[in-house]
């Protein structure tokens, strides 16, 4: 998805790993120190409904979507809300990843300032590989 590995903890005896973007010793830290063993929530309960992974662009979104396509893991859907374009998949543990961008903000308001309201349209993730194709 674009992040760095900072600490594989496997390789130390650890049952973590830190993750980076731009050399920060890390940007998210994933363990299961509390959680080894343990079940995701039923639904309709509390817990993490998925994190969104914010790309600044189009094109950089698409680079993501094609090295997690290029590791054999499947999208579970994507969606155009014309604010923003989003490809949903889930980890191993079931839970939601959203890989996502933000339109420029000048196209979130109408030309009164009023915000547009879409309903969102189905997008394939893989619809976002055009923007690799060389202009």
């Amino acid at each position: 998805m674009g992040f760095d590995v900072t600490l594989y903890g496997p390789d130390i005896g650890l049952d973590a790993a830190f993750l980076s973007a731009g050399g920060y010793h890390h940007h998210i830290g994933l363990n299961t120190w509390d959680s080894a063993g343990g079940t995701p929530p039923p639904p309709g309960h509390t817990g993490l409904y998925h994190i969104a992974i914010l790309y600044p662009d189009r094109r950089e979104l698409a680079k993501a979507v094609k090295r997690v396509l290029d590791h054999g893991h499947i999208f579970t859907g994507g969606q155009d809300d014309n604010l923003s374009e989003s490809a949903y998949l889930s980890d191993p543990d079931g839970n939601g990843l959203e890989l996502t961008y933000d339109r420029p903000r000048e196209r979130w308001t109408d030309e009164q300032g009023k915000p547009i309201f879409e309903m969102p349209k189905k997008l394939n993730p893989k619809d976002l590989l055009e923007a690799l194709d060389p202009d």
